[in-house]
């Protein structure tokens, strides 16, 4: 392999040249109290830190920032930090989909901008993973990616708690009345025990495992628990690998391939992974100028069986799976449906790196004979309700909820639905299908996490523990539940979501991959002719950007000016 000369380093320009420019350059960088022999000739690597003191999962990346620089100082490189959006799940409002493409814009200008060679992007919570990912495409620069690992189990009562799956849970026992106060209480205190994403296979997991998968991680770095000792080993080493992707120029173009992203479309069903999953591998596939499509997931769900028992589909958790051999161990099984060919970042191919991995628990990953589901961790359904498509999840929803045809029970707002569902009187029954719309990329905006709709409280006293819901919105990758998502068209639009009305037979056939509305399309057709789209006033500022150049779901809902391959320019340096 030839091995990039000094001289060759996009950060020659910036240091190494001799000019006025040059001296500013090397005089500001003397300023910080570094000397020549620190950074001159030296591939610079930039440190990309999504940390925040409102960012719990990523609360010890201040920690591992120098753990990372360790490494690129033991290689032979100079560390340099830059701040990126935290994006914290917990915390940001409306929903941290709205930033996702502002994170991506971010990270690009910051390496495009600096006199960067290379990057470890430091990510984890659900959207600073295929948010960090899309810019360092975009700029194709040689990159890493770190992820910040999941939390410890959490427990409760004696009990083993999943983040995310089982609030859910107890929340509806709690509306339910069947569990005081004073427990859930107990049970608040105890879901989250340390840093690190949510230890289900929710979203965060489901990317990083994604990214592993994609080739864009150090083996076996995704399911390394945030407060194992290995988690600190591997960022150090993240710092040493990426000196030698920038002299051996192994850039995120050279790992990206169809290849690569069957690779996570199989991976992704094999673990019953996020919905979300569906837009944020969409748009980063699109950013390497790879096209993805709703129904390739469809048709890799159909052929991998989900072998990961983890929740929310299965029965345990993140730290037990990192015990049971980790994503080696997973993608050891699952072999012969991955291309082993396909390149990674450590320079080697898929297949060199899974040598040596071993299942160590086959209840926590199942053999291919021995599935927790024989297929169909991920369904897209089609029809004249969602003409361009809508996802759901199966093994996360009551059996019965596969097949059914309910009347509609229609709620243009989540106030309005919030209200309803407390409603003591409300007029349902477990056969409605409860509809929420205008919460889409445009109508939320940014396609928030409503597509859980809560049981109504009058079900959940009656025993109801599941109902089909159907929205424009995403939901959280921890939740389960009969909820079709990511209708698309979304209603603010004009999708046929909009036209709707309480009382409309909705019918949902999951092993036929359909969805439909009991109406003519020319009863669709009038219906919208009449409607109009509720009030959105983005008058100014992002709000006004995102809505003006946001994709549909099914096109991964990045910026129509972003997606692509190709990057711009070098900026000039005068």
């Amino acid at each position: 392999m030839t091995r990039r000369t000094p001289e060759s380093l996009r950060s020659h320009r910036w240091f190494g040249v001799e000019d006025l420019r040059a001296f500013g350059h090397r005089s500001r960088t003397l300023q910080m109290g570094y000397g020549p022999e620190d950074f001159m000739g030296k591939p610079v690597v930039a440190i990309i830190n999504t940390w925040s003191d409102a960012q719990p999962c990523h609360q010890h990346f201040r920690q591992r920032a120098d753990e990372i620089k360790r490494g690129v100082w033991q290689a032979g490189g100079f560390p340099v930090e830059l701040p990126a959006l935290s994006l914290s799940e917990s915390w940001v409002k409306p929903t941290t989909m709205l930033y996702r493409n502002l994170l991506a814009l971010e990270v690009e200008e910051l390496l495009r901008s600096h006199p960067i060679d290379g990057a470890v992007l430091m990510g984890g919570c659900d959207k600073t993973t295929p948010a960090t990912i899309m810019g360092a495409i975009s700029m194709n620069l040689p990159m890493i990616f770190m992820p910040a690992g999941p939390m410890m189990r959490a427990h409760y009562g004696g009990q083993i708690l999943g983040s995310g799956s089982d609030v859910w849970k107890f929340w509806a026992e709690k509306e339910a009345g069947a569990i005081t106060d004073q427990q859930w209480n107990d049970m608040e205190a105890g879901i989250a025990r340390s840093h690190g994403t949510c230890m289900t296979m929710g979203t965060a997991s489901t990317m990083t495992c994604i990214a592993e998968a994609l080739g864009l991680t150090l083996p076996g770095a995704t399911s390394i628990p945030a407060a194992d000792a290995a988690h600190p080993r591997m960022a150090a080493s993240c710092g040493r690998r990426i000196v030698d992707m920038i002299w051996e120029d192994l850039k995120p173009s050279d790992i990206l391939t169809r290849q690569s992203v069957e690779n996570a479309l199989v991976v992704h069903n094999a673990l019953a992974g996020s919905t979300n999953a569906m837009i944020h591998l969409v748009a980063m596939a699109r950013r390497a100028g790879i096209e993805v499509k709703l129904t390739d997931f469809d048709d890799f769900a159909q052929k991998v069986p989900v072998i990961a028992n983890l929740r929310p589909s299965g029965a345990w958790l993140m730290e037990d799976f990192h015990i049971a051999g980790g994503i080696r161990a997973l993608m050891k099984r699952l072999e012969g449906l991955l291309h082993l060919e396909a390149r990674t970042v450590t320079g080697k191919t898929l297949g060199e790196t899974l040598e040596g991995a071993a299942v160590y628990n086959d209840d926590v990953i199942r053999p291919l004979d021995k599935p927790i589901a024989a297929s169909g961790g991920t369904a897209i359904l089609y029809g004249n309700l969602a003409p361009h498509g809508c996802v759901m999840k199966p093994p996360a929803a009551e059996p019965r909820l596969l097949s059914h045809t309910g009347p509609a029970i229609v709620f243009d707002t989540y106030d309005e639905m919030a209200k309803a569902v407390n409603d003591p009187d409300l007029d349902v029954t477990p056969d409605h299908v409860m509809v929420l719309r205008n919460a889409g990329p445009i109508g939320g905006p940014g396609m928030p996490e409503w597509g859980m709709l809560p049981l109504p409280k009058k079900l959940l006293r009656e025993g109801v523990r599941d109902m089909l819901r159907i929205s424009d919105a995403r939901m959280s990758g921890t939740s389960y539940g009969a909820c079709i998502l990511h209708v698309s068209p979304e209603a603010h639009i004009g999708g046929p979501l909009a036209a709707v009305r309480n009382g409309d037979l909705i019918t949902v056939d999951v092993p036929n991959r359909s969805i439909h509305l009991h109406l003519s399309d020319e009863e669709i057709t009038e219906r919208l002719e009449l409607w109009k789209p509720p009030a959105r006033d983005y008058p100014r500022g992002y709000y006004r950007l995102f809505a003006q150049h946001v994709r549909q779901a099914h096109e991964g809902c990045d910026f129509d000016f972003l997606e692509g391959a190709g990057g711009i320019p070098e900026p000039e340096i005068h």
